[in-house]
């Protein structure tokens, strides 16, 4: 259904984009669910539970799409189609998460319930993810990429990506990219897994773009300079940047629907919605992230361990004043197992943000997150908070939504902005 409407959006950009993301969304949910049902005979339940999670926001990030260009009878049927197909993973991981707290006595197993209903999930069986210690050490290429392409090495960091064999079950392909600007899309899909990026340095390696939502037709999704799919990936040393210029939209510098990625001393430039945390498991470990609007955002279960997050100015008027939100989770169900969680981080602005913060604080607002969908969840641990972040912490979304489902959370934080006592409830 979705490629007969893809086959037939002659002259529709917007309802091409749509199907194309569409197509790539479901063929990740597909793998998912597949990934989850193999994993429960083998007592991986918390895995089961990841990949599931995963999955029913595949089927959310595809019925979002659609919503918007409902006016076909194809169109109608296909969302149609997936609200079933919602219902029916939402359902499917309510029961993973029964099985995974109650095990077989069937008689306890309940609606999901949160940290809004008082419930704290203990340790339950399947918890070890199969990743330990940090980046590796004394990693040895397999190829090259040089801005000159010569002695043997690749031009472009996607066609050293390609070289990468399919599904490959540990063996790390070690990607180095030597200093300079690489000014290009890389897309690293589902079967190239355990792939690593290792570049000179934040500043010195640096991937970069420019594809925005502004009047393109293209997606968020789409937008990302960056994009990863395969499982196991790993970066080092590397600037991702999205340069689109002004209006403000939607523009990603990196985005990541890898399971079990590690990601370290690596830089992420742009405005609005710079990290797409999309899915699954990720861990970022002293790392700077820089934007405005929502730049840190999806509904990925992600770390962020020693990170300098920074507050960027708005691309337009910036001395007028703006309410800035660092996180949007989109956790959309309470079954899933998502969530953003900052660890011994810092919360500032850039130089230039902070110069007009200070000229006229009244005007200039910094927030924790916002919930961009109903079961958003970020904590914040051990972080430093400077004086931009507003003494309310945390933003709504729109009049009451999410407000009684969400949950946020702070814990032993400093700094000026970490100040309790006016926080929202």
């Amino acid at each position: 259904m979705v490629k007969s409407i893809l086959a037939n959006s002659t002259g529709n950009v917007n309802r091409t984009a749509v199907a194309t993301n569409c197509l790539e969304e479901l063929g990740n949910s597909q793998y998912r669910i597949s990934s989850a049902l193999n994993a429960l005979p083998r007592g991986k339940n918390k895995d089961a539970r990841a990949w599931m999670s995963a999955a029913l926001g595949s089927h959310f990030g595809c019925w979002g799409g659609f919503k918007n260009v409902n006016d076909t009878s194809q169109t109608n049927e296909t969302m149609a189609f997936l609200n079933t197909l919602t219902m029916i993973t939402s359902n499917a991981l309510s029961m993973l998460v029964a099985y995974d707290v109650y095990g077989n006595k069937t008689s306890s197993w309940t609606l999901p319930k949160t940290e809004r209903d008082g419930f704290w999930e203990a340790s339950g069986s399947g918890g070890n993810m199969g990743f330990s210690g940090g980046f590796p050490s004394n990693l040895t290429a397999d190829v090259t990429v040089t801005k000159d392409g010569n002695a043997g090495s690749y031009k472009t960091v996607q066609e050293a990506v390609n070289a990468a064999s399919d599904n490959q079950a540990s063996q790390k392909f070690v990607v180095y990219i030597k200093a300079g600007v690489y000014n290009e899309i890389v897309r690293i899909p589902l079967q190239k897994k355990n792939v690593v990026l290792l570049g000179d340095g934040m500043g010195k390696t640096v991937i970069t773009g420019s594809l925005t939502v502004n009047g393109s037709g293209i997606s968020t999704y789409n937008t990302a300079t960056v994009g990863v799919l395969g499982d196991g990936f790993m970066a080092s040393g590397i600037t991702f940047q999205n340069t689109a210029g002004p209006p403000t939209h939607q523009a990603v510098a990196f985005r990541s629907n890898s399971d079990l990625s590690y990601i370290e001393n690596c830089e992420f430039l742009g405005n609005q919605d710079t990290l797409y945390a999309h899915s699954l498991r990720q861990f970022y470990k002293s790392c700077r992230i820089q934007g405005n609007v929502d730049f840190i955002f999806g509904n990925s279960a992600a770390v962020f361990q020693d990170c300098q997050i920074l507050v960027s100015p708005r691309q337009q008027t910036p001395e007028k004043g703006e309410n800035n939100a660092v996180t949007a989770h989109s956790r959309s169900d309470p079954a899933q197992s998502t969530g953003f969680v900052f660890l011994n981080c810092s919360i500032n602005g850039t130089a230039e943000y902070m110069a007009l913060y200070n000229r006229n604080p009244t005007v200039h607002k910094n927030y924790l997150g916002r919930p961009w969908k109903e079961y958003s969840r970020v904590v914040c641990i051990n972080s430093f908070f400077e004086a931009l972040i507003t003494a309310d912490g945390w933003m709504p979304w729109s009049g009451d939504f999410a407000l009684n489902t969400l949950y946020y959370g702070e814990y032993n934080n400093s700094g000026p902005g970490s100040n309790l006592s006016k926080r929202v409830t």
